[in-house]
């Protein structure tokens, strides 16, 4: 598992750890804010709330596995307000996360990938009139799972803040 964490790094993450799956614990708190729609997708998109699915449902999912990995995409800012940058992160650590799953694949078959936001292989989405086009390359974000992404890196021993003037995206796999 260990050799997947360099993988993760040469395939061009920022940072990767080994992830315990006992750790990750679904929050409705963290639903709370989904419904607060921030984001502007809750009941918008089969990957979040409440298309992705109840508490519940997070829970069953978390208990199918064992081990993961974490992956982190950190930039660092101009300032506080260069919102170019932390756009540009936030899509390139959707794209690592979906392109890593492929390498990952042949190995870990039933793997599940979960990144940051909303999903965007389709505009618009389907949700709710049809089935989710492409179920097998959705990447659903750990928050919509009931996670809080700090605490799942401080449980993991994979640091959430890299210092002043950075912003970090996390995802991980749920592997075995």
């Amino acid at each position: 598992m260990k050799s997947l964490v360099q993988a993760a790094l040469d395939f061009g993450f920022s940072h990767a750890g080994l992830l315990d799956v006992a750790t990750l614990a679904v929050r409705p708190e963290v639903r709370d804010m989904c419904a607060a729609d921030l984001c502007s997708q809750y009941g918008r998109c089969w990957v979040c709330p409440p298309g992705c699915g109840t508490l519940d449902d997070s829970r069953k999912l978390l208990a199918g596995f064992k081990a993961g990995l974490l992956v982190q995409t950190t930039v660092v800012l101009e300032d506080e307000y260069d919102y170019e940058a932390m756009l540009a992160a936030g899509e390139e650590h959707r794209r690592l996360v979906a392109d890593f799953r492929h390498e990952l694949w042949p190995r870990f078959p039933k793997l599940v990938a979960l990144g940051n936001g909303a999903c965007t292989i389709c505009d618009p989405c389907t949700y709710p009139d049809a089935p989710c086009r492409y179920p097998e390359l959705a990447v659903q974000s750990m928050e919509a799972l009931g996670l809080v992404v700090s605490d799942v890196c401080a449980a993991n021993d994979l640091p959430y803040y890299h210092g002043p003037g950075t912003l970090t995206y996390t995802g991980c796999y749920l592997l075995i």
